[in-house]
């Protein structure tokens, strides 16, 4: 999506909304509760691109969101983001902060680094948090990298989900543009696919690469049960940019209805600060006929 990618993360931030946009969830005329969608899991965001904002206030930026309506947060983990005031955070800690704003926290990106060096402590911290999920958000392959190097990485990914697997917790994977383009006539995504042991690695579907011309339904209806989440997200053809859900060329009621195809648990807003209540708006009063 044209947000800033975690590969990019120690450049410029996309934040900067003021205040005033995170009204309360009760002026807004929201109630907090699912709504009639055949994934049965409240509306959640990414921490991502509030990022910042999470550094300076945690218990304060978890509000106003919880504020805004939304239920439960993906997290990113500290020490592998490189969010240094969260580092100083016990599992604990961070779980008692959490669940004050009245969010749910269940699942959080992890990099590729971490996971090969220090899978037992992640684990560690991940279950004193309460996540059921730990999602990879990337392999960090060179885009000139050949496929072999992708097999590789995902036969490593299959090991350690045989780990976290014991733990009681899934492994994931999440997807970016670069996991669409062919090698050799093959696309990477699908070779993955195939490669990946279906009950050791589940997928996260980023649907923001509708901006380059794959639907998120297509996957769902071609892979069943192969996925445990997605990020949301929309784009304007017309715009030729992201814009809040449901502004967009992305079919809403297709896509939920293929997630339950795919598997679909848990999905979570991953869009700039600014579309979080339109987005939340429209996925509240989404139904599926």
């Amino acid at each position: 999506m044209k947000t800033i990618s975690r590969r990019q993360f120690l450049g410029k931030s996309a934040l900067g909304a003021g205040a005033a946009l995170f009204l309360s969830r009760e002026s807004l005329g929201l109630t907090s509760q699912p709504f009639g969608l055949p994934v049965s899991q409240p509306i959640g965001f990414q921490v991502w691109t509030v990022r910042d904002a999470l550094m300076k206030d945690f218990d304060g930026t978890l509000r106003q969101m919880a504020d805004l309506g939304y239920q439960t947060v993906e997290m990113c983990s500290p020490p592998g983001y490189y969010f240094a005031p969260l580092m100083k955070m016990t599992a604990k800690e961070m779980r008692a902060a959490i669940d004050t704003t009245g969010l749910q926290c269940t699942s959080c990106h992890y990099q590729f680094k971490e996971l090969r060096e220090n899978l037992d402590d992640r684990i560690a911290f991940a279950k004193e948090l309460g996540l059921e999920q730990m999602i990879l958000s990337t392999f960090g392959i060179s885009q000139k990298a050949p496929m072999a190097d992708w097999l590789k990485a995902a036969d490593e990914l299959n090991k350690l989900g045989e780990r976290t697997k014991k733990e009681g917790i899934q492994l994931g994977f999440h997807n970016h543009d670069f996991e669409f383009k062919e090698i050799d006539g093959v696309l990477i995504y699908d070779a993955l696919m195939d490669r990946f042991d279906p009950e050791l690695i589940k997928m996260q579907f980023q649907v923001a690469v509708i901006s380059i011309g794959y639907k998120a339904a297509t996957y769902f209806n071609k892979y069943p049960n192969r996925f445990i989440s997605m990020h949301l997200a929309d784009w304007s053809s017309a715009l030729g940019k992201s814009v809040p859900v449901g502004q967009g060329v992305v079919d809403w009621k297709e896509l939920f209805t293929a997630a339950k195809t795919g598997g679909v648990k848990n999905f979570f807003v991953e869009m700039e600060r600014e579309t979080f209540k339109d987005s939340y708006t429209f996925l509240h009063d989404l139904k599926i006929e």
